[in-house]
This record gives C-alpha cells, structure tokens and sequence, in this order.
C-alpha cells in the first residue's frame, strides 16, 4: 500500500466538494480530490432539466456539472475517479482502494462531500414482492441518462416534491408515461416552474394523502396497491415504481471516525464555519443536510474553503476556542432539522432549517438559557415541508460559547 501526502484531501466531486476544491487549488494548495464514480459532477450529472448554474434556467445539470469539473482541472485539482474511501488512518488520512491499488492518502486537511442518498423501497418497509421495475431517483437517472436502459412503460412516482418532478421528467424521457405523483402530504409542495408546465402538459395527477402500501407482480411490477386519506385502497398498474425524497446522509467516513454527528440531520455536527468535531476535517454539502440544491452545496464549498485556508496558514481553526463542541444549535418541532448545528459567536452562514408540517409567515425565535437571542418573522408566505427555511445569523456574535444549547423554535420563545 503506498501513501501520498497533500495539503487538503477531498471526498465527493459532486457541486460542493468541486468548489471547495476549485478555490483551494486556486490559492497554490496540493488538493487531492477523490470520487467513488467514473465521472465526476455529482446527482446534477444525470439531471437532464435546466435550472442550474448562476442564471436560472441556465444550464442543464449535465453541463453544469461539466462546467464545475473543469473548474476543478483547470485550477490545478487533482481529480480521481472511481476511487472509494475506506476507512481513516490517521487524524487527517484514508485508507482507499481504486485504479491505483490501493493506498493511503495523508492531508493536512479533510473535506467530507460525501453527499446523500435516497432510502430504497427496502428501508422505507413497503410489502410486496421482490419484481423488476423498482427504482430511486438516482437508480432511475442513471439507468436512463448515463446507460440508455429501458425502464417501462407506466411508472408511478412515489413523492411530489422538487426530485419527483425530475424523476417524472426523466420517465417521460426514457418514452414511458407517468400515470401520477404519490405522496402523504395533505397538499402538494409547490413544484418547481418547469416541473408544473411539465405536468399540466401531460395532465399528470398528484393523489396526496395517498400511501403506497404494497407492491404488486412476479417477474416485473404489475401495480403498486395504495391507501387514500379516506380508507379506500386501490391498485395503480404500472411496470415502474419510483421511490424519491427521503434522503439521508452518506455519512459512514464520518461515523467510522468517531465524528460527532447531529442527531437532527443525521450527518456531520458542524458550526458556521463547517468545521467538524475533529481539527482539520471540514463537511460540507448535503452530507449535513439530506438534501439542499446544487446551488447551496456549492456555497458551502465555497465558503469552508476559507476556513481551510485559515487552518492551512496556522494550523488552528477561525473564531472560538472553546471547539471541538461549540455550543449545541436545537430545532424543536415542528422544526426537523437546522444546519449548521453548533454555533459560535463569529459565524456567519446563514442558517437551513425543514419543518414537518405547513407554517403561515412563521416567526422564529432563537434563545440560550432562557435570554431571547433573536426573532425573525417570514412575510413572504408559508413554509412548507420539502422546502428549506433560512434563517440569518445576524445573531451569532450574542453567542455565549459557555452557555448551554441555543434553540430555534417556531411561534413562541424556549424557555431555557
């Protein structure tokens, strides 16, 4: 096994790790760039539909992921594809195995963007048979755009948020019908403005309040048995089945090295500076925050390469000493989730929170040991499930690193 030695070591070529890499190879930096894949770019690789890029509407994903990957080549990164990271060997080392054999690679620093993934019928516990024609998103983008496989005929997409509007644009692609849009919700989330044109086109339904209770066929799907809100249950034939949404994070590097991981996002704890619980290994994308669009992982690429920088010039991390811990950032419900989750008082990225349930103009209140920190009303409308909420960190610097958990609440202060 051979070893190498970098100054920064990045795991996941997807938006945010190209950026991170991009900028830091920019600055003369030795930056080592891994991907488990042949190709570099990440999920927006197999997106065939436009809206990526600095211009809305701009690029198509595969071209944005192109344009990205260049970046990366051009400012001096040293991309390796098909390479998987195995395990540490060190504070700031990986062991990994790919068209080199295998070896140890040795940084001064770590970028973790690993990215996420969708869970599979499996984990989602559907009954049924075991047919062909069961998909992710992602299974079902690269079977299609990156194989040219044939998927069906008649697909049921099991969500409707932004993904399965694009898993509904790549079945009509491939020359399959979408019979409809599953979900759960009581009302559909607001789809994207190239995904409701789609649909309104084809006259594709969205059934909500509606659960996909069992999956039918030998051999190939024959039709997917779903419950509706008031009891009955019926049988949509099909020979394809879509499961989107419902992300996790890629999070196995992180657990293997002891990280500590938020119980809330399930991925790396990070503060605002993206610094993880161990020195020098940053997280960025949507390993923290299953999942955000191509546009936000590629601002946190951006914005930890300048804490990398920092640590790479003296060896220590910007801003409060009192890390690794920070001080515990906590959602309560109905808020699910807020990254980044610790806080000190110099942090500057604002902040992404979900909820689980619809908010009109919520007001967030965000308090520590019972001393009001901030409040902030949204006026532009209602916060809905599958959709970020940002919260500013206008805040941060009233901070104290040896109080006890910040709290973001909705509608009323914590009371500490």
């Amino acid at each position: 096994m051979t070893s190498r030695q970098a100054d920064v070591l990045v795991v996941g070529a997807g938006p945010a790790g190209l950026t991170a890499a991009a900028r830091l190879a920019r600055t003369g930096a030795r930056v080592v760039l891994l991907e488990r894949e042949q190709s570099p770019g990440g999920v927006p690789r197999h997106c065939a539909h436009r809206g990526f890029g600095d211009r809305p509407h701009a690029l198509t994903g595969p071209a944005h992921a192109r344009l990205l990957a260049d970046a990366a080549a051009r400012a001096g990164a040293d991309l390796r594809t098909g390479v998987t990271a195995l395990d540490w060997a060190g504070p700031r080392a990986l062991t990994t195995v790919g068209p080199r054999g295998a070896e140890t690679l040795a940084a001064r620093a770590v970028v973790l963007a690993t990215g996420a993934r969708e869970r599979p019928r499996a984990a989602r516990l559907v009954p049924g048979t075991r047919p062909a024609g069961v998909y992710t998103t992602g299974e079902l983008q690269q079977a299609v755009h990156l194989y040219g496989q044939h998927i069906g005929t008649r697909a049921v997409i099991v969500g409707a948020e932004g993904v399965s509007h694009a898993a509904a644009d790549t079945v009509r692609a491939a020359g399959a019908d979408v019979l409809a849009l599953v979900t759960e919700l009581p009302q559909a989330p607001a789809a994207p403005a190239w995904a409701l044109a789609a649909r309104l086109r084809h006259r594709t339904p969205v059934l909500t309040g509606t659960k996909v209770t069992e999956l039918l066929g030998r051999g190939r799907l024959s039709g997917v048995r779903v419950r509706h809100r008031d009891g009955r249950s019926t049988v949509l034939a099909c020979d394809t089945v879509v499961f989107t949404g419902d992300f996790v994070p890629d999070h196995e590097l992180a657990r293997r090295g002891a990280l500590t991981l938020d119980p809330g996002t399930r991925g790396p704890a990070v503060d605002g500076a993206l610094r993880t619980s161990r020195p020098g290994v940053f997280a960025v994308g949507s390993v923290l925050h299953a999942v955000e669009s191509a546009a936000t992982a590629a601002r946190e690429g951006a914005h930890a390469a300048t804490a990398v920088r920092r640590w790479l010039q003296d060896g220590t991390d910007p801003g409060d000493p009192y890390w690794p811990g920070g001080v515990p950032l906590l959602a309560g419900p109905p808020l699910l989730r807020i990254a980044p989750n610790r806080v000190t008082p110099d942090d500057r990225l604002p902040y992404l929170l979900r909820t689980a349930v619809p908010l009109s103009h919520p007001a967030l209140y965000v308090t520590q040991d019972g001393r009001p920190l901030h409040r902030e009303r949204f006026h532009l409308g209602t916060a809905v499930p599958h959709r970020p909420l940002k919260l500013t960190a206008r805040w941060t610097h009233r901070v104290d690193p040896r109080g006890g958990p910040v709290h973001v609440t909705v509608g009323r202060p914590h009371p500490g």
